[in-house]
């Protein structure tokens, strides 16, 4: 029987990582009022909660004093001007702005798109001459079903863009408003919008093709008659779950850890702990998906600019849904809201934005003792699963955290929803997409995701070695050629820290602890095991290499700080690229500063490479990537021996 249960009510002293309260983002909107900061033009991108370093809170202890502070991004829509302010929240205490700098749109780059700015873009493209001609010429004069998409503008270096906030345009169609208008791209059009002027820059406009008429309807009505022979599945847990949730602090089979959701990560896990025996052992200080790039690989010009940063430049927590028992999420689920900010600085809830439920995972262990006729022993594996779903545009993206009975810790992305298409002569083709319908293209493209991972094992002093499978020379040593062995090689400094997988080599990377070791004296780790795909496919030099720097690898290596928050930079809309991982690294090496025996942050990217096929059209079936973090000697045996046996049961029939 599926069931839905509210998170229950926690304790109410407050945590140094809980997330902003309704009243801490309206006390940092009423300081800068009063500050004279913010007036009636006046946005609010972003506003996240400043972390506290991990030593502050490593030293908290529940009933101590928690001073909270918000970092705000500021946007003037009558001038176009981006600012942040670092704000004193504290509860019981005057508020103060500890800080205010204005942003260089150049130098910082441009705050996250705004949620009105979707219908600024589509009001002005709509508005403008030369694209209402160039809609007649196609024999397009009815536009109030277009929709003109707001899409991140990036940076090729153009002078007359330089400095200015934009969008850049396409243009879709639709039979009626519930029409999906990804079936019908209006091929070669495309109008760059100056969002705080509010007017069409430059209309591009290639040589035009048929739009498609083709319906891409995914809804049960236009898709029947439904199968009926699927049988009820239910999932039934008579007694509860068997995780716990205090607050914003989780606990479930030896886990603990803390549940965190901001604007622009979504979900965030915090203080990640495993109980071994009498000991509460940290793996993780916090863990995130940081970043997602999608770069798209048609070369014309009206499409060569595609490529987006959907946690940077869109918000992936901003853009989640409220999620649907049954639908979402099954099984004796509880879901946690998320408070964040709206435009305008105001608290805004989103009900059932974190969904968490445990689900069975097949087998864990078993083994049949051939050697006399005892029962097979066996147990299975149950995980818990902690997750969202946001909503980017044509995509929808599910981000699982599974945390299992062994250990492990995994992290799955499962990409859905519609493709981006784009028209030609039906039939033509390309060498750059799929036709999945008559005259629709789907451009090839990447989904190049980023995790944050400020690794804990055991305590902050981590080392990550990278370790390969290396078959042996035949000789003395090796005489009949079967022998293979592991080398390990420590990242040691900033020069060595971006690394690629190799999957002929069975390339992992290994994060230890060299001060705490397992009882055969060996240090304590665990191993990311990455699923490796493509990495950034455009050219060195391009403006997409640039601004994506941090996918040009699949693993980079940093030591942690508390402004290296994002892989990409803190503003990287409309930024040229540089700031982020490669430029820590270099700082790192430039400054000889080790990489051994400190505190460090694991960034890690993986995705696939989507060549479009006919079955993901007109709704694509999902996705799925991610990666593995497993015990290497963190337990000195199987963690999952104190399972206990499931009843047995007969085959029913």
């Amino acid at each position: 029987m599926t069931s839905c249960h509210p998170a229950p009510a926690g304790a109410t002293a407050p945590h140094p990582l809980d997330p902003l309260s309704a009243d801490e983002i309206s006390a940092a909107r009423r300081v800068l009022d009063e500050a004279g900061k913010a007036g009636a033009d006046t946005r609010f991108p972003l506003v996240l909660l400043d972390e506290p370093a991990r030593h502050t809170v490593a030293a908290h202890r529940d009933g101590d004093p928690v001073a909270r502070r918000v970092r705000a991004t500021l946007l003037d829509t009558s001038t176009g001007l981006g600012a942040e302010a670092l704000i004193d929240v504290t509860a019981g205490t005057p508020g103060a702005l500890l800080s205010y700098r204005e942003l260089d749109a150049v130098e910082d780059g441009q705050p996250p798109i705004l949620f009105e700015e979707y219908e600024i873009c589509d009001a002005v493209v709509k508005a403008d001459p030369g694209w209402r001609k160039a809609m007649a010429e196609r024999g397009i004069t009815d536009t109030a079903l277009a929709v003109a998409a707001p899409l991140a503008a990036g940076n090729f270096g153009v002078a007359r863009e330089t400095g200015r906030r934009m969008l850049r345009s396409l243009t879709f169609l639709r039979c009626d408003e519930s029409d999906n208008p990804f079936a019908h791209p209006v091929a070669g059009l495309v109008a760059d919008v100056d969002v705080t002027e509010r007017r069409v820059l430059r209309l591009i406009d290639t040589a035009a093709v048929p739009v498609p008429a083709e319906c891409g309807r995914y809804e049960a009505e236009f898709n029947g008659p439904a199968r009926t022979d699927l049988r009820p599945l239910e999932i039934s847990q008579p007694e509860g779950p068997s995780f716990a949730l205090s607050g914003h602090r989780l606990s479930w089979q030896n886990w603990r850890m803390r549940i965190d959701f901001n604007a622009r990560e979504g979900l965030v896990h915090h203080l990640v702990q495993h109980q071994d025996g009498e000991r509460e052992r940290s793996v993780l200080h916090r863990a995130s998906l940081a970043e997602m790039a999608v770069p798209y690989a048609e070369p014309d010009p009206a499409r060569n600019w595609v490529c987006y940063l959907d946690a940077g430049e869109y918000l992936l927590g901003r853009n989640a849904n409220a999620l649907k028992l049954g639908c979402d999420c099954l099984g004796e689920i509880r879901y946690l809201d998320a408070v964040l900010s709206d435009d305008l600085g105001r608290p805004q809830t989103l009900p059932n934005a974190i969904c968490v439920h445990e689900e069975d995972h097949g087998l864990l262990w078993k083994h049949t003792n051939i050697f006399d006729d005892s029962a097979a022993e066996s147990r299975r594996s149950r995980r818990l699963v902690v997750s969202y779903i946001a909503t980017l545009g044509n995509y929808d993206y599910g981000f699982y955290w599974y945390f299992h009975q062994d250990g492990t810790i995994a992290f799955e992305a499962k990409s859905t929803g519609l493709l981006q298409t784009s028209g030609a002569e039906p039939g033509a083709g390309s060498a750059h997409a799929t036709e999945v319908a008559p005259g629709l293209l789907a451009p090839f493209h990447q989904h190049l995701f980023c995790a944050r991972l400020d690794m804990a094992v055991d305590g902050p002093a981590n080392t990550v070695e990278e370790v390969d499978v290396v078959p042996l020379p035949m000789g003395p040593a090796n005489p009949n050629g079967n022998a293979f062995t592991a080398r390990a090689t420590a990242i040691g400094s900033g020069a060595e820290a971006g690394r690629l997988a190799d999957t002929s080599a069975g390339r992992r990377w290994r994060i230890s602890n060299p001060g705490s070791r397992n009882r055969m004296g060996e240090p304590v780790a665990y191993t990311l095991v990455p699923e490796p795909g493509p990495v950034l496919l455009a050219q060195p030099g391009s403006s997409v290499a640039a601004r994506v720097a941090y996918a040009t690898t699949h693993l980079w290596v940093t030591r942690t700080a508390p402004e290296r928050r994002y892989p990409g930079g803190d503003y990287p809309n409309q930024h040229r690229g540089g700031p982020g991982v490669t430029d820590w690294s270099a700082r790192d090496a430039a400054a000889g500063e080790p990489l051994e025996d400190t505190g460090l942050t694991v960034w890690h990217t993986f995705g696939p490479t989507h060549l479009p096929r006919l079955e993901d059209w007109p709704v694509m079936p999902v996705d799925r990537s991610g990666f593995t973090l497993k015990p290497t000697g963190f337990f000195d045996r199987n963690p999952a021996l104190d399972l206990p046996a499931e009843p047995r049961q007969e085959p029913a029939g």
